[in-house]
C-alpha cells in the first residue's frame, strides 16, 4: 500500500515538473539558508576561539584604564613602572612569565621600501606570554637587553613588505634616528580575534623603545602567562590587590587599571557569534514555512484538478485512508526532495564561503539531519488538510466534476 502510493505520487511529480520546481524551491532555499547560517556561525566561533587561544593559553592582559580594547578610557590613569612588575613578579604566585610591553607606532624604511608598523618594546618573556614561535634567527640576548641594544625580531607581514623574499637576518631597518639589526624572524600567526594582523609587529628590547622612542620609563601593559593549573580569579584578585596597594587607591576609588583574563575575551566574544547565528537561523526558519505554504497551496489546486481522478478512486473502493495517504505522501516526498537538494547546496555554499571568508568549515551532521527532518515534517503538517479535503470528497459529486 505505502509502495504503490509512494510510485503514484512520484508519478504525479514527475507529470507536473516545472510546477513541482517552483513549490520546492521555498523548502530548497529554507533548508540551505539554515544550513548555512548555523555552519558558518560555528566557523566564526571556532575561528575566534583559535586566534583568541594564539594570544596565549592562561594569558591575563594589564593595561592603565577601566576599559581595555579600543576607546578605552586610559587618560589620566597612571602607567605603570619596572618596579611594578618586579612586584607582580615576586609577590603574586602561580606566574609563569610577566612581560612588560611599550608601543609606538612608527614608519619602518629598510632599502627603497617603507612600511607603518607598531614596534613593540618588551622582554623575551613576551613570546613565552604571546605564545610565539621563532622561524629563524634568536632571541634578544642579556646584555643587548640590560644596555638597551638597538635590535630587533619582526614578524611576518614586516618582512614581506620590507625585504620581499630576501631573509631579513643581518639586515638593518632604519626606525627614525637610528637603525635597529634584525636578529628574528617570528613564526605567522595570521589574523587576530579583533581583525587585526597579529604578524604585523617589531619586537624590541624594552630599554631601547623607552630611551630611543618614547623617552620616558613608563610601561603602558603587562602581559602575564600563568602556571598550568592556576586559579585564575585568586591570581586576579591578587594583582589587583597588590596594584591598588602600589597605586595608593582608597577603599572607595575606582581601579585605575584593568586585568583581563583572554579566555573571558574568548567566551564572550563566542557567545555573541553564537546569539547572532541563532538568530540569523531563526530568520532564515521563516523561509521554511514559506516553503510550506507553498506546499499545501499546490497540493489544494491538485486536489481540485484530480477530482474527477478522486471520485473514480473512491467509486470503485478505495477507502479515504488511502486517498488520504496517497496525496499525504506526494506532499511529504516533495518536502522531503527539497530538503535533500538543500542540504547538497548549503554544503558546497559552506565549503565556498568558508574558504573565501578564511574560516574552518565545520559540518555538523545533528544540524543537517535536523533540517531534513523538518522539511519533511512540513510536508506533513502543510500536506494534511488538502489530503484530508480530497479523502472527504463525496464520490458521486467528484465524478460530476468538470
Amino acid at each position: 500500500m505505502l509502495l504503490s502510493a509512494l510510485l503514484l505520487a512520484l508519478r504525479e511529480i514527475r507529470r507536473n515538473l516545472m510546477r513541482s520546481f517552483l513549490t520546492v524551491l521555498g523548502i530548497v532555499i529554507g533548508v540551505a539558508a539554515v544550513i548555512t547560517m548555523v555552519t558558518l556561525g560555528n566557523g566564526a566561533t571556532r575561528m575566534v576561539s583559535d586566534q583568541i587561544s594564539s594570544l596565549g593559553s592562561n594569558l591575563l592582559m594589564l593595561r592603565p584604564g577601566q576599559r581595555l580594547g579600543p576607546g578605552r578610557d586610559s587618560a589620566g590613569s597612571p602607567n605603570f613602572r619596572k618596579a611594578d612588575v618586579e612586584a607582580i613578579r615576586t609577590q603574586v604566585g602561580s606566574l609563569q612569565v610577566v612581560a612588560p610591553t611599550v608601543s609606538r607606532s612608527v614608519t619602518l624604511v629598510a632599502g627603497n621600501n617603507n612600511w607603518s608598523s607598531s614596534i613593540n618594546g618588551t622582554t623575551n618573556d613576551y613570546l613565552i606570554a604571546g605564545n610565539w614561535k621563532l622561524a629563524a634567527g634568536r632571541e634578544f640576548l642579556d646584555d643587548e637587553e640590560r644596555a638597551g641594544k638597538a635590535v630587533c625580531i619582526i614578524g611576518e607581514t614586516v618582512r614581506k613588505e620590507l625585504f620581499d623574499n630576501r631573509n631579513p637576518l643581518g639586515d638593518e631597518i632604519r626606525v627614525k634616528t637610528f637603525s635597529c639589526q634584525v636578529v628574528g624572524l617570528l613564526a605567522s600567526k595570521g589574523q587576530g580575534a579583533m581583525g587585526m594582523d597579529q604578524d604585523d609587529l617589531v619586537l624590541m628590547p624594552l630599554n631601547t623603545v623607552q630611551r630611543r622612542l618614547a623617552g620616558n620609563q613608563d610601561i603602558s601593559g603587562m602581559m602575564i602567562a600563568l602556571q598550568n593549573g592556576a586559579d585564575t580569579p585568586t591570581v586576579m584578585a591578587q594583582i589587583r590587590a597588590l596594584l591598588r596597594e602600589r597605586r595608593k587607591l582608597a577603599e572607595n576609588e575606582a581601579d585605575n587599571f584593568n586585568v583581563m583574563d583572554t579566555r573571558q575575551i574568548a567566551e564572550t566574544l563566542s557567545g555573541t557569534i553564537r546569539t547572532m547565528t541563532g538568530l540569523l537561523g531563526a530568520v532564515a526558519a521563516v523561509s521554511l514555512l514559506v516553503g510550506g505554504i507553498g506546499i499545501m497551496n499546490i497540493m489544494l489546486v491538485s486536489v481540485t484538478e484530480r477530482t474527477r481522478e478522486i471520485g473514480i478512486r473512491l467509486a470503485i473502493g478505495a477507502l479515504e485512508s488511502e486517498v488520504l495517504l496517497q496525496f499525504l505522501i506526494e506532499a511529504v516526498v516533495l518536502s522531503a526532495f527539497g530538503g535533500l537538494v538543500g542540504i547538497v547546496l548549503a554544503f558546497f555554499t559552506c565549503v565556498g564561503l568558508a574558504a573565501l571568508m578564511h574560516m574552518p568549515f565545520l559540518f555538523s551532521p545533528s544540524i543537517n539531519l535536523l533540517s531534513f527532518f523538518f522539511s519533511a515534517a512540513i510536508g506533513v503538517v502543510f500536506g494534511y488538510m488538502p489530503a484530508r479535503r480530497a479523502a472527504q470528497l463525496d464520490p458521486i459529486d467528484a465524478l460530476r466534476h468538470e
